[in-house]
Parts: C-alpha cells; sequence; structure tokens
C-alpha cells in the first residue's frame, strides 16, 4: 500500500475554479440524554463524523449514501441551521462556524437551501408572493411594494411559475409547482450557493427532470454553486461534475462523476453502482450485483475500526483492528477511504 497522504483538495480545481466552500474536520454529534429529572448526556449520535471537503465556484458537488448516513445534516450544518461540534466551514475564506448570529444572519444573503419536502417547506397560511418576497423583506431588499411585487413575478415566470397566481396558496398548487415556487425563495437575494436537499425526491418521476434541467438552466444563468443531496445516482451522473459518497457520518469516497462511476474504489460505492438500473437488459445480466449483507449501524454506536467492517464484502483483519481509514489519492482528484486501496 503507497504511504498515506492526508485528504487536502487543491484552491483550483483542473478547470481553474476557485473554492467557494471549504470544509474540514467538520463533526455534528447530537447529545443521547438519560434521566427524568436531572437530565445527563450518556453518548452521542456521530451524524457527521470528522468531514472534509471543498466545494469550487460554479461546480454541482453530489452527496449520495444511504437514508441516515449524515447527508442532510451535513448541508445544513454547512448553512450553519446546525451548528457544528467541531471544525470549520470556510465561505469565501470566512469561518461560518466563529460568526457571530448577527454577522451570519448578514452571509445568510450568499447560500440558500432548497428543500426536500415541498408539501412541509412551504407556509400554508402565506401566500405564494409573501413566500418569495418574505426574504426580500428581512434583508430589506426592494423596500418598495411595488418594486418588490414586480421582481417576485419576474421570479416566479423564470421559474415556470404563472405571475397570475401570486395570490394563490401552496395548497392550490401540485408538488412539482411547489418545489419551484422553494426554488424562486431560494433564488430571490440572488446567493452564491445552494444546498439543494433532495429537491426531487418526493416528486413524480415526469416532473423530477424537469425540476432537474430548471436547476441547470438557473445554474449557467446566475453562476450558482450546488451542492447536490440525493439517492438517485443516475440523476447525480447528469448533473454533478463530482461526487462524494458517505457512509456512517464519514466520506469514503470523492472524486469527479467519471472517475467514481467508470471506476469506483470502495467496496460501499461498487454496491450502490451495481444497484443503479441499467436501460440493456443484456448489460444487466452480466452485470454483478454487489448486495449488502446486514443493517446500517447506529451512528450512536459505530463500529470499532473501519464502520463498513460489518458489512463489506471484502473485508479482512486489518478493517477490524485499525482505526477508520483515511482518504488515500489513487489519482488525480480521486480519493477514497479503504484499506484495499493502494
Amino acid at each position: 500500500m503507497n504511504a498515506v497522504k492526508a485528504y487536502s483538495e487543491a484552491d483550483t480545481d483542473a478547470q481553474g475554479r476557485e473554492v467557494l466552500v471549504s470544509v474540514k474536520n467538520l463533526k455534528k454529534y447530537f447529545p443521547i440524554t438519560s434521566g427524568f429529572i436531572m437530565q445527563r448526556q450518556v453518548g452521542a449520535v456521530r451524524a457527521v463524523d470528522d468531514v472534509s471537503f471543498n466545494v469550487y465556484k460554479g461546480e454541482t458537488l453530489g452527496m449520495v449514501g444511504e437514508s441516515g448516513c449524515g447527508k442532510s445534516t451535513t448541508g445544513r450544518t454547512l448553512l450553519q441551521l446546525y451548528r457544528p461540534t467541531a471544525g470549520s466551514v470556510e465561505f469565501e475564506g470566512i469561518d461560518l462556524a466563529k460568526l457571530p448570529p448577527m454577522e451570519m444572519r448578514k452571509m445568510r444573503k450568499q447560500m440558500q437551501i432548497i428543500f426536500q419536502d415541498p408539501f412541509a417547506s412551504l407556509n400554508p397560511r402565506m401566500t405564494v408572493g409573501s413566500i418569495i418576497s418574505e426574504p426580500l423583506q428581512i434583508h430589506n431588499e426592494y423596500p418598495a411594494k411595488g418594486q418588490r411585487q414586480e421582481y417576485v413575478e419576474a421570479l416566479m415566470q423564470r421559474v415556470g411559475l404563472n405571475p397570475y397566481f401570486i395570490n394563490r396558496y401552496p395548497h392550490e398548487f401540485s408538488g412539482g409547482q411547489r418545489q419551484r415556487i422553494g426554488i424562486a425563495r431560494a433564488l430571490a437575494l440572488r446567493p452564491k450557493f445552494i444546498v439543494c436537499d433532495e429537491p426531487i425526491s418526493a416528486l413524480d418521476v415526469s416532473i423530477q427532470a424537469q425540476v432537474v434541467n430548471l436547476l441547470e438552466e438557473l445554474q449557467g444563468e446566475f453562476g450558482l454553486t450546488y451542492l447536490f443531496i440525493a439517492h438517485d445516482l443516475s440523476m447525480v451522473r447528469h448533473i454533478c461534475d463530482r461526487v462524494a459518497v458517505m457512509y456512517l457520518g464519514k466520506i469514503v469516497e470523492i472524486g469527479t462523476t467519471e472517475q467514481v462511476y467508470e471506476n469506483p474504489l470502495h467496496p460501499y460505492t461498487q454496491s450502490l453502482l451495481s444497484a443503479v438500473p441499467i436501460p440493456d437488459p443484456s448489460a444487466s445480466e452480466r452485470r454483478q450485483r454487489i448486495i449488502l449483507q446486514g443493517d446500517l449501524p447506529s451512528p450512536a454506536n459505530p463500529p470499532a475500526g473501519c464502520n463498513f467492517n460489518t458489512r463489506c464484502p471484502v473485508e479482512f483483519d486489518l478493517c477490524h483492528h485499525e482505526p477508520d481509514p483515511v482518504l488515500i489519492e489513487s489519482e488525480p482528484g480521486h480519493w477514497a477511504a479503504c484499506h484495499r486501496v493502494s
């Protein structure tokens, strides 16, 4: 095995794009308490456990993994919706984790989120116009009411909604239309970075492609940078420039989309990709399916050694006794955390 090299990405990628978000040794633990009157902490759920990666300006970084692996928690911790337990999140060189609340409030203009559930993420008592204009009011953008309404109508039209519906309520829209409202709300302050937290998983298949195409168009038009969290590996391959694979709170592999899909290094990545449907029946028959045994371990009590050793089809003694493997670079820009990667 090659000498272990600490995971560290360059300040620019192969296309010369600069780092927008730099995440270093990020941890987010949720305490487990016991006791009725005097509660005390007896453990912690390690939702995000020592994660490091960069997001470059103008790219779409995909984040994939099973439910409960920490993808959404990572995205929300980046935006400081959850304050991190440890580590740093630098946005254009500013460590968000150290900012006081008022300074963080100002930074929120630069970063937004599109939530997974378009039914739960919109206030049912507010009209569409009020929902989209609320960020503008909070940050005192377009203070004149007529000017603000004109801007909101233009934004609705840009995301494919009829401005005539500006005074309607969320329950009067379909799921796809509600997600477009969420996208318009995220765009209202013209941010640089958007966390897309499974934005298509709650939508019909026929609508998913429309929403993804819209996100791609908006990225080119407004120069946006995305962290795209998803389960659909086929869609991730279509929209993302790079992919990070998470398992039990850790990133186990990261690289360009072509590297990860054409040459998956980590056994967990290989098992995920083996489950992706292939339209060619003959190719599907020839492909070897890797079926993982057992359940995902609890993040409150992860296994000793490598987190994946309880389900790994190629585990050996070192996986049980050595600390969790670090990310090793097998080729430029392609990293994997596995004792068998050399």
